[in-house]
């Protein structure tokens, strides 16, 4: 099979040299040439398929997904918050991803704020810097003034973005049908739904109101909490590829020295911000997904503020839950802090996807052979994000898929706890999951959630009365029309059928030829009937052939193999 027969493949040929010529580079081509060793060697020639020295696996991926610029920048992106499926040290790596790329002229950039917003820059804005503060692999943001003197930051989508992403994409899905169909140990992964969830994800980031909404939902959340802080949005300047929003000049918390400088307190920081955090996750059910060291700033004290706010920064990838999947999490919490391995283990079977021959004891006994070293451990010396790297290597290792959100969540509580022990290193995340554990028994115990739950219930009843005349009616008037059928699927019964088929005629042959020896049917050769010996001669062979092919196969032949 050549890759480039296909047709969306062929189309983007050039690009698809290029992918290849990148994963050569950094050794990573070894997949791509058992689907079609003669187009990478073709390719891959020039590099010599040369491996990088002294550098691991993982940061070869990295360096591969860099090289590839936008599109796969993102994918490992969005692989680091998939540790279920590609394990904590790959996910550790992929998440020092940063795509900074070269700044579009300024003539394009204004070119592209002025046709979305549909005025002159001039008209717009009081002030516009030229030169970008940063540019990333979808946009770039620049410093500006609106006409009433507030300082903002306008985050400008580069021209072209979306058909470059599109053309990647299209080759990514192609490859993840391709690696799905003849790689059996990419299969685990699940690369068609993979990358159909990554689509999903980009698709939705290059769309800026989306992250405008965002916003203005973490600012209502936090509106009585003037410690924890969101820029505000400006509807009337912003579009799918324009967001305006308000400049925050604060200090990030990779950069610990400026924030002591600055009289900032690491530990009242570090709970506040973890805190923020898990009342996004577990109050609200929509939480920032990416709390990584650059996206939280430590902004000055304030009168409303004395210690200084925490401000949270690009909002573009946010995790969501809805109440089925908040109670899961509740439960999930509950079971950890009670080391309640059974119910973890129940949970993981219940909202994942587990392959067929998922062995549920086994990882039950695992999680609680974890749980039991944790034991009992002092809680300075315990460490959440271990533990949950633990359980989702295990997750990984028995091919579970977790819902996105879920899987979100735990990169999330990760990264919170890397985060607080970056600015205090005896911060520990498991004291202020406490409170929350407290407060999901409180909310079971409702009454309001109580009559919440049984209004739905007798609207799901009233709905099934209503329905159930007129779904019967369609039963009666299909039936009466001799519309209604069975129909009856199976998987893998062919090669059953064939050997049943087969023996039966083998035994007939065998019977046939024996009873025409026997009765000395013509033609004769020394008393022995010709037809009736060749007859056995021949079903003995067949007979010999059926038992070899049933026992080397359990199959007649190698073509009814799935």
């Amino acid at each position: 099979m050549n890759l480039t027969d296909i047709p969306r493949l062929a189309r983007s040929a050039a690009r698809l040299a290029e992918i290849t010529r990148t994963l050569a580079k950094y050794g990573l081509a070894d997949a791509l040439a058992r689907l079609d060793s003669k187009f990478v060697r073709g390719i891959s020639s020039v590099t010599g398929l040369r491996r990088l020295a002294g550098l691991t696996h993982e940061a070869r991926v990295r360096l591969a997904l860099t090289d590839l610029g936008t599109t796969f920048i993102k994918l490992g992106q969005v692989l680091s918050t998939r540790r279920d499926l590609i394990g904590p040290a790959l996910a550790d790596e992929l998440a020092l991803l940063q795509s900074r790329v070269p700044a579009d002229p300024f003539a394009v950039t204004r070119a592209t704020v002025e046709a979305e917003l549909k005025k002159p820059l001039d008209e717009l804005f009081a002030t516009f810097e030229p030169e970008p503060l940063a540019s990333a692999s979808i946009g770039q943001v620049h410093r500006a003034t609106l006409r009433g003197g507030r300082k903002v930051a306008v985050k400008v989508q580069h021209p072209d973005i979306v058909r470059r992403v599109t053309d990647d994409l299209a080759i990514l899905a192609e490859l993840a049908a391709l690696a799905e169909k003849y790689l059996p140990e990419f299969r685990t992964y699940r690369p068609v739904a993979v990358v159909a969830e990554f689509e999903r994800v980009l698709t939705r980031e290059l769309d800026f109101r989306r992250e405008l909404r965002h916003l203005q939902l973490f600012r209502q959340a936090f509106k009585n909490d003037p410690g924890i802080r969101f820029p505000e949005p400006h509807a009337h300047l912003s579009s799918g590829r324009v967001l305006t929003m308000e400049l925050f000049e604060g200090v990030p918390f990779n950069e610990p020295d400026a924030i002591k400088a600055a009289g900032g307190d690491f530990a009242d920081l570090a709970r506040r911000g973890a805190k923020a955090f898990l009342d996004m996750i577990f109050r609200d059910g929509l939480f920032h997904a990416d709390p990584h060291p650059g996206n939280l700033l430590f902004l000055p004290p304030t009168p409303e503020c004395p210690g200084g706010a925490i401000g949270l920064i690009d909002a573009g990838m946010v995790g969501r839950f809805d109440d089925r999947m908040r109670a899961n999490i509740d439960r999930g919490v509950g079971a950890v802090l009670r080391k309640d391995s059974a119910t973890i283990t129940e949970l993981i079977v219940q909202i994942g996807d587990v392959p067929a021959r998922f062995d549920q004891s086994a990882l039950e006994c695992e999680i609680a052979e974890q749980l039991a070293f944790y034991h009992g451990m002092p809680l300075e010396q315990f460490q959440f994000g271990t533990a949950l790297n633990e359980l989702t290597d295990a997750i990984r290792r028995y091919h579970v898929m977790l819902p996105s959100p879920l899987a979100l969540l735990l990169r999330v509580l990760v990264m919170l706890e890397g985060t607080g022990r970056l600015l205090a290193p005896d911060f520990n995340l498991v004291e202020l999951l406490e409170p929350y554990k407290k407060t999901s028994i409180l909310k079971k115990l409702s009454p309001k959630r109580a009559l919440l739950r049984l209004a739905n219930t007798v609207g799901d009843w009233e709905e099934l009365v209503r329905a159930l005349p007129r779904q019967l009616g369609s039963l009666l008037r299909m039936f009466q029309r001799h519309e209604l059928g069975v129909e009856l699927s199976h998987r893998h019964l062919e090669p059953s059928v064939n050997r049943l088929v087969f023996g039966l005629m083998v035994s007939a042959l065998f019977v046939g030829s024996a009873v025409m020896w026997a009765a000395k049917a013509p033609p004769l050769w020394r008393d022995i009937s010709i037809f009736g010996a060749f007859g056995c001669a021949v079903s003995s062979l067949l007979g010999y052939y059926l038992f070899r092919a049933i026992q080397h196969s359990g199959r007649l032949e190698d073509r009814d193999q799935p």
